[in-house]
Order: C-alpha cells, then structure tokens, then sequence
C-alpha cells in the first residue's frame, strides 16, 4: 500500500535538513507517550519535529489501514461521498487516503494541535486541488461541537487517545455530522476492538445501518479473549527503517475499523476474519456469518471457487454457498 507520489515528495521536503538523531529520539518518545498515555486525553505532540517525526513513521501505516477500510466500506454502497469531514485529522492520512478513493468536492480537517495541523497543511500545499483547497480548523472533539457535516465524516486512530465519557459523547458528535457515511478506524488491539463495540452499540441505538465490516448486526460471534482486526502492508521507506531500527522493507499496520450508514446498505455474505489458510489442494477460510464464527475449506476440485480463494485475504468479503 504505498503513500500517494506528491506526499511522498512532501514529505521529503519537511525533514530535509532537520536532525535524524533528533528526529528518532522523538519518535521514540512520542511510541511511549501513545502507548503509555493514551486513553487519558493527555496531548501527545506538541512541537514540528515531532509532528514530521509522526509523519514519517505513521502517516503510511494510517493511509493504508484508511484505504483498506474506505475501500470494503464503499463497495458495500452505491453511494459516492462527494464531500468529507476528517476529525482528528493529524497530518491528513485519511484525508489523501479518502481522495484516493472518491472524487472529492470539498474537505474539512479538524485537529487540536497546531503542530498537527501545521504539518498537513504544508503537505498539501502542492497536492491535488481538493487536498490542496482542505479547511483546517482548530478543533478539540471532546470540547467543542462539530462545526461541519459532511457526506462522509472519517475518525482514525482518535478515539483511543480519549477517556471512557468522552469518546461515547464523540462518537454521538461524529454520527450527527455524517449525511451518508461514518467510518472508524482504530488499533486492531483488544483495546481498539472494545471501543469499536462500544461504539457499534451506540451507533446501532442512534439508527445507523452497519455497512461493514459486520456481515450482521447481531452481538459479535468472536470468542473470549479473542478480538476481531485486520490488516495491511505498507512499505518502510529507508529513514524509515532507520527511525525505528527495522531491517524489512515493509510493516504490517494492524487495525480496526467499523463503517455504518444513515440508510441500509448491502452487507456481505461472510467476511474472512483470518489470514487464509493454504495446504495442499485445499484452502481454509475462517469467516465472520450471520451463524456465527466458522469455518470453509474450499478445494481444488471446485475450480473457479478454488482461484478466488487463492486471491483473497483476511478482511476481504465471501459469498458462502446457499
């Protein structure tokens, strides 16, 4: 899943110049903060270098989990969100990821910290005209009202960074924003797995139609000490790899993410909740139903049915035989 060109370059251009030993030390730093003090409503980045330090070593990991999740979401829709609200915005992944994907009218980013702020702003400076013609605005989610709606209003890898009362009040302000679509995406840990259940609830009671990835809007099938995530490769560029001290090429971003609409929409039959299995002349699929969490051996001998099986991966839809 790699990073759109422009940004690339962009991106290339903030930390030309600045301090590499610099720039680890505060990645490092802000990898403890995130891990150790999220969920407090504490803020993490504050300062330039750790907002290009941030977008150095996440912005590829949220575009691609952003595409991914936009990507299952809309195919199960006829809708195409022509405008876009990205709250919590950062240094707009999920705003590039969003216009990779939809033909894009207009756009508002909302984010709390300048620096933040500052940073995705610079790195659309020459991008496409509808990234490069984005609202940013100063916002607090927890505090203040939303001051937009949009057709489809995006929250990535923002609600674990809240406390308990506040993200149920967010998660409230996010669905009154959105016309057709909300997406959430979060962590693909147990922790950003609850919350999306959580949130799954609340969005159910409000009325929203669950677009994916659920195939069901029944409690969810998976067992104890289980949780349901996905997830995506996305390449390391070099200072990348030297940032974090990695010697491959590539990372795998495991997330979470759940997508509900104002009015029904398709859902998939089944969708595979695991890496698919392969053996000889067999394939097992371990798939998400509307009878629960079960599983599918599909054989070389069923021929067509067998070529699709060998291209699909975890997250992706399944019909299930009649």
């Amino acid at each position: 899943m790699e990073l759109p060109i422009e940004l690339k370059i962009a991106i290339d251009k903030q930390i030309h110049g600045l301090d590499y030993a610099a720039l680890k030390r505060d990645l490092q730093s802000l990898s403890v903060r995130y891990r150790t003090q999220s969920g407090q409503g504490r803020r993490l980045l504050t300062r330039h270098q750790e907002a290009a330090a941030y977008a150095i070593a996440r912005m590829p990991a949220t575009y691609g989990a952003v595409f991914t999740a936009l990507s299952h979401a809309l195919a199960m829709t006829p809708h195409r969100p022509a405008t876009v609200l990205d709250a919590g915005a950062g240094t707009g992944a999920a705003s590039w990821a969003a216009h990779a994907l939809l033909d894009i009218e207009s756009l508002v980013c909302l984010e709390r910290e300048g620096a933040m702020m500052r940073m995705g702003q610079t790195l659309t400076a020459e991008a496409p005209p509808p990234l490069r013609a984005a609202k940013w605005v100063r916002h607090d989610l927890t505090a203040e009202d939303i001051p937009a709606k949009a057709d489809l209003v995006i929250a990535s890898y923002v609600l674990n960074e809240m406390q308990d009362a506040e993200r149920a009040k967010v998660i409230e302000k996010l669905w009154n924003a959105a016309d057709q679509m909300l997406l959430l995406v979060e962590p693909g840990t147990p922790a950003g797995y609850a919350q999306l259940m959580n949130a799954r609830q609340a969005l159910l009671q409000l009325g929203a139609f669950l677009a994916a990835p659920c195939p069901h809007a029944s409690a969810c099938p998976m067992p104890p000490h289980d949780w349901c995530h996905f997830k995506c490769r996305v390449p390391r560029s070099r200072l990348h790899r030297q940032l974090k001290d990695g010697t491959v090429p590539y990372e795998d971003e495991k997330f979470m993410y759940l997508a509900v609409t104002r009015e029904p929409c398709r859902r998939a039959d089944a969708r595979i909740v695991r890496h698919p299995l392969t053996d000889k002349g067999k394939i097992s699929l371990e798939l998400c139903t509307l009878q629960g969490i079960r599983k599918a051996d599909v054989h070389k001998k069923d021929g067509a049915l067998y070529k699709r099986a060998r291209k699909v991966k975890c997250g992706d839809e399944w019909e299930t035989e009649s």
